[in-house]
């Protein structure tokens, strides 16, 4: 027969290694909470304007899954912002407006200072040529179920439309 103490012991270290694991998860998110404390003490409006925006997005994002974000899930989070950013400093270029589109492209650096190192082109030429071999394509017809095999291990150090160009060009390659 266990005793009470022997009881306790056991229960309270599961508990300290899934805290341990809710630490690591939760890196990015209190890091993005500490710069925003720090931008709203130093005054920086845009900075500010921009993580508080982050952060609406990061709340959206988790009630509309239901449950706490991952720093994998902010990444995705941290990615379609910029995307929508850089899709409207293009339009506000194109339209004439250079002034909005700088105004755009200054939050584009303030959020992708938290994504991962982006990967340089020869490594992920190296990832893309795995994720073909993995998958077996053969040919562009098969693109799909490699981006399927890739995506996953980029985990937001790439620009999707970039990964896809890669993938697009090395199949092509393949299937001549």
């Amino acid at each position: 027969m266990t005793s009470p103490s022997n009881i306790t012991t056991n229960l309270e270290a599961p508990c300290e290694q899934s805290r341990g694991a809710f630490d690591r998860e939760a890196m990015l998110s209190e890091r993005i909470d500490t710069e925003l404390k720090q931008a709203a003490k130093a005054q920086a409006k845009k900075r500010l304007g921009t993580l508080r925006l982050l952060k609406s997005a990061m709340k959206y994002r988790e009630i509309e899954t239901g449950k706490p974000l991952e720093d994998a899930d902010i990444v995705g989070v941290v990615g379609t912002l910029i995307k929508q950013r850089r899709d409207s400093a293009a339009q506000y270029a194109a339209g004439g407006r250079p002034e909005l589109a700088a105004s755009e492209n200054e939050e584009i650096k303030i959020l992708e200072a938290f994504l991962p190192r982006q990967l340089a082109d020869d490594e992920l030429a190296a990832l893309v040529q795995e994720a073909i071999a993995a998958s077996g394509a053969k040919g562009p017809k098969e693109m799909g179920g490699v981006m399927k095999v890739l995506m996953p291990k980029l985990a937001g150090r790439a620009e999707g439309k970039r990964v896809s160009e890669a993938v697009k060009a090395a199949l092509s390659k393949l299937g001549g």
